[in-house]
């Protein structure tokens, strides 16, 4: 029955039925399977195919919309369970997470998000083409261990630099670990600009976010 029902999560993000994504979520909670496995083996498997039909030319950014605000409905409906899991879940760490400014790609960042939230992470999205003075703002405010700076487009990746420069002009870089993902990144960038942390995909990215915050 679970492998049914997380077959019908992923098929809700492909299909892009935010309300039906809601629904399977509390029905998979009210059948007694983990929050983190309904997120895991159902909506991100389904918000991954989504991401690999869109890189095929499948699927256009309508598509990718509508999958992430899926995703957004289900982690809506998972939150409290994956908080209360584990006897009150310990919280792993705290991240911002935004695609910089140009960019209005969100389909990545709400796949780390959402496996961010699924390892124990708090985590704030701030959404869209965020303005490097707008992401200086959210670490003043919210003071996070880490902040998460997603580009899709070779040509918006100069916003990454952009805001860890706006950071040091602020005298927050050292409050914060800057982690840096995208298509078009790589390591090589991240070395350049200064970054803490680089990912490949969200996989890698919980792996380095937990390495991150645990190393001070």
């Amino acid at each position: 029955m679970s492998e049914e029902m997380y077959h019908q999560m992923a098929q809700a993000v492909l299909d892009g039925e935010i309300d039906i994504a809601g629904e399977l979520a509390q029905q998979g909670l009210d059948a007694g399977l983990p929050a983190s496995d309904i997120l895991s083996e159902g909506f991100v498997k389904g918000i991954e195919e989504v991401g690999d039909c869109f890189g095929k030319g499948e699927l256009f950014l309508p598509e990718l919309t509508s999958a992430a605000e899926c995703m957004k409905a289900a982690l809506a409906v998972l939150k409290p369970a994956l908080e209360a899991s584990e006897g009150g879940r310990q919280v792993t760490g705290t991240a911002v997470a935004g695609s910089v400014k140009g960019d209005v790609h969100e389909i990545g960042k709400t796949i780390v998000c959402s496996m961010l939230s699924a390892a124990g992470f708090e985590v704030t999205d701030v959404g869209l083409d965020i303005s490097p003075k707008t992401f200086v703002e959210k670490v003043s405010e919210l003071k996070p261990q880490l902040l998460l700076l997603s580009a899709l487009l070779t040509t918006t990746m100069l916003a990454q630099r952009e805001t860890i420069e706006a950071l040091k002009a602020a005298g927050l870089r050292g409050e914060v670990k800057v982690m840096v993902g995208g298509a078009p990144v790589t390591q090589e960038w991240a070395d350049e600009i200064g970054a803490d942390g680089f990912a490949e995909d969200a996989i890698e990215a919980v792996a380095v976010a937990r390495k991150l915050v645990t190393s001070g």
